[in-house]
């Protein structure tokens, strides 16, 4: 079982661990130094045990406050969840079915003849009117 030193409040101690955990000993160890630091500069000189106590209620609390909001987001995660169950349980909605108006094909042979007529009166005045010209 491999032992890693820590210093915490300015205070080293020797700490065994399982196999592989040393880094995660020494990343919890840095934040239980940076509360103990914390505490040695507001308050000063105390107690190991006093120091140590201290440093580890102020990491519980920090710790409480990111579970609290840790369960806010899974409940808001849960309620997100059920709502796209349901949203994918329900059934499909019925297809809108849209009236297009249709042109009759009388109108449009009729309203092609008038086209037709139109084109011819307006070559007609074309030609008139290059005949008054010249």
């Amino acid at each position: 079982m491999p032992e890693v030193t820590i210093a915490i409040g300015g205070r080293e101690f020797v700490v065994a661990c399982q196999e592989g955990e040393e880094e995660y000993l020494k990343t919890a160890a840095n934040m239980l130094n940076e509360e103990a630091s914390g505490l040695i500069t507001q308050i000063g000189r105390m107690p190991e045990s006093r120091m140590l106590l201290m440093a580890g209620l102020m990491l519980a609390d920090r710790t409480a406050a990111f579970e609290e909001q840790a369960k806010v987001a899974e409940a808001k995660v849960a309620e997100q969840q059920a709502v796209i169950e349901e949203l994918r349980n329900a059934p499909k909605p019925e297809p809108e079915r849209k009236e297009v108006p249709v042109v009759p094909a009388e109108l449009l042979e009729t309203m092609s003849e008038m086209a037709a007529r139109a084109e011819a009166l307006a070559s007609f005045a074309e030609e008139k009117a290059a005949e008054e010209a010249s």
